[in-house]
């Protein structure tokens, strides 16, 4: 285990010897000054800095490529890990602000037929610290370039949180502590394809993060086409999920459509979508396929059309900004691209 996995309770726990003010000022000095050698502060305390002496030294991620988008404004980063595994991480600049995705696995085994990371299947689950770093990684960015600091992250990444549940929530309970990182519940979104017991499992708990579910089918046979995991979990099993997630824990889901050209972008497709989640607080995202090597489709000339609809039907949506073409910035791509996942 590693620091970087310690919730602020388990550090104390940790730390039980010394006082809880050691506790509190090594963790404002690592998740909110960024400090990465903090055995070396001098101003620690002595028994602080004896407690410091016993561990080994903190692990960040190596970044191994980094490539920006020709308008400055997203740098997609493939990090490598202690074990030489690697994962995508992108950092996206938006006026005023600047958001982070995320990976929660390395690779996955939702096997998504659009996307880069299913297409070269599943490695392993990421642990706790393992997303937290990419936060910090970020955010040590942001400081050496004077650009402030992370406003809103999105688990849109390698992999599928739901899948990992655990590791993701221990993960996000070290980043949203408002002692650290400090980045608030509701500025982080967990995008699932729809992984039934963890969408059920974050209403019964109450978790405070946004939820996104991407479908991308309105019928159960569309759906399985697009996403293998329908079959395990059907469409009609997932929408009675996200109608008691709803109710249970009173707010909205964001519902993500990828666009693909005369697969799921027609007017009848867009109409049986609105009748699916007719009763359920809805925001729509309709995604324009990043299209990847492994996938002969493209990206939808609809969008604008398949917005008409669902907005006349009373839903709000959006037409999701295409960031990061340049820079194979749908999750997956620059490590397949690197030779770190089959491309096909």
């Amino acid at each position: 285990m590693s620091f970087f996995d310690l919730t602020l309770a388990a550090l104390r726990q940790q730390m039980a010897p010394l006082h809880v003010s050691h506790v509190h000022t090594l963790w404002r000095a690592i998740y909110r000054e960024g400090e990465r050698q903090p055995a070396d502060r001098r101003d620690f305390l002595p028994p602080l800095q004896k407690w410091l002496r016993t561990l080994d030294p903190l692990f960040f991620p190596e970044a191994v490529h980094t490539i920006p988008s020709h308008d400055g404004l997203t740098h997609k980063t493939l990090l490598q890990l202690a074990d030489s595994a690697q994962i995508e991480t992108v950092l996206m600049g938006y006026p005023g602000r600047h958001t982070a995705c995320l990976s929660t696995q390395v690779g996955c085994a939702m096997g998504c037929v659009f996307c880069a990371t299913g297409q070269g299947g599943f490695t392993r689950h990421l642990a706790a610290g393992e997303i937290v770093s990419q936060v910090l990684h970020h955010q040590a960015i942001l400081r050496q370039n004077g650009q402030g600091h992370l406003r809103n992250l999105v688990l849109m990444g390698m992999g599928e949180p739901l899948h990992n549940y655990a590791a993701v929530m221990a993960a996000l309970d070290i980043i949203s502590d408002t002692r650290g990182i400090n980045i608030g519940p509701r500025r982080i979104s967990i995008s699932t394809v729809g992984v039934v017991p963890g969408i059920r499992r974050m209403a019964e708990e109450n978790s405070p993060y946004n939820l996104a579910v991407s479908l991308h089918g309105a019928t159960q046979a569309e759906r399985a086409r697009l996403v293998p995991v329908a079959k395990k979990w059907p469409l009609e099993e997932l929408i009675d999920t996200c109608h008691f997630y709803c109710k249970k824990t009173a707010r909205k889901i964001f519902f993500e459509w990828t666009l693909i050209e005369n697969e799921n972008d027609t007017s009848e497709q867009a109409r049986a979508l609105s009748d699916l989640l007719v009763g359920m607080p809805a925001h729509i995202n309709l995604i324009p396929l990043n299209p990847t090597a492994g996938y002969n489709g493209a990206p939808s000339l609809r969008a604008v059309k398949f917005k008409t609809i669902l907005r006349t039907a009373g839903f709000p949506v959006t037409i999701r900004q295409r960031r990061g073409i340049d820079v194979a910035a749908g999750c997956g791509q620059l490590a397949a691209n690197c030779g770190q996942l089959p491309a096909s």
